[in-house]
């Protein structure tokens, strides 16, 4: 993909979130589910780790190197004509320049971190650390020239055993991630949860990504929650294996 199709492309991620409150973009793993999801009207899509590492037989939480996922992202993004976002799991251990670059250069204009840093044990960065690494997104990624769409991720609400004791520390994640240059933040885990969903919606001004099941979630439940970014990880993809099985089922051996 050329250089000014990536803008242009970037650009047009920009408007979109300021146009749709809010805006789904559908997980996808392939060229067939872009397609899919492009051709149900969509106007632009994001890449999921997970389901990704599913269809390539391989593990979630940097299974894969970033040169694989690379490999595996670029027939893709160039099979549609839309906008399309690359999760980039906790950055596979690249600093920010290498991982804004090649994302770049594979027509990738947005990308998800998470502060879970599988290659070293899973541990959490912290507050600061997390928020300088996105600065450092957002510094390459005005030097290279292309708005990069930079979705902060926190995992401290899946990681709690009880999510709501550590809302004030996610809310200073959030903020920090904010003021560090993220353009939406993304604390995973809580798409169930109304109260905690209203609450760090209302704490930043960016908007607040969740995960949503496609067929079990409601749209105007987030809406009203003042949810700003939807995407379903990997459950559009575990909706159609469900979907699939049960039609196949007929068909299977008896035992």
């Amino acid at each position: 993909m050329d250089f000014r199709t990536t803008v242009e492309r970037a650009e047009r991620l920009k408007h979109l979130h300021a146009e749709h409150k809010p805006l789904v973009l559908p997980t996808v793993w392939d060229v067939w589910s872009a397609r899919t999801a492009a051709a149900a009207g969509f106007p632009a899509l994001t890449i999921g780790s997970h389901p990704l590492a599913d269809s390539r037989g391989a593990e979630d939480q940097e299974g894969q190197t970033f040169e694989e996922v690379l490999a595996a992202v670029r027939p893709i993004i160039a099979a549609v004509d839309v906008p399309v976002s690359v999760d980039l799991e906790s950055g596979y251990g690249q600093k920010p320049a290498d991982l804004v670059a090649g994302l770049v250069e594979a027509g990738g204009v947005g990308l998800n971190i998470e502060d879970t840093v599988h290659s070293e044990g899973g541990r959490v960065r912290g507050t600061q650390e997390h928020a300088s690494y996105v600065a450092g997104l957002r510094a390459a990624a005005d030097d290279a020239g292309v708005p990069v769409w930079v979705n902060g991720r926190t995992d401290l609400f899946a990681h709690a055993e009880n999510p709501s004791a550590v809302l004030d520390e996610v809310i200073e994640r959030l903020r920090a991630l904010e003021q560090a240059g993220a353009d939406s933040v993304y604390p995973v885990k809580i798409q169930d949860n109304d109260e905690l969903l209203a609450a760090v919606t209302a704490a930043v001004a960016v908007p607040v990504n969740t995960t949503a099941h496609p067929v079990k979630h409601d749209l105007e439940r987030f809406r009203r929650l003042g949810v700003g970014r939807i995407t379903y990880g990997p459950l559009l993809q575990f909706a159609l294996a469900d979907a699939m099985k049960d039609m196949l089922k007929p068909w299977a051996p008896s035992s």
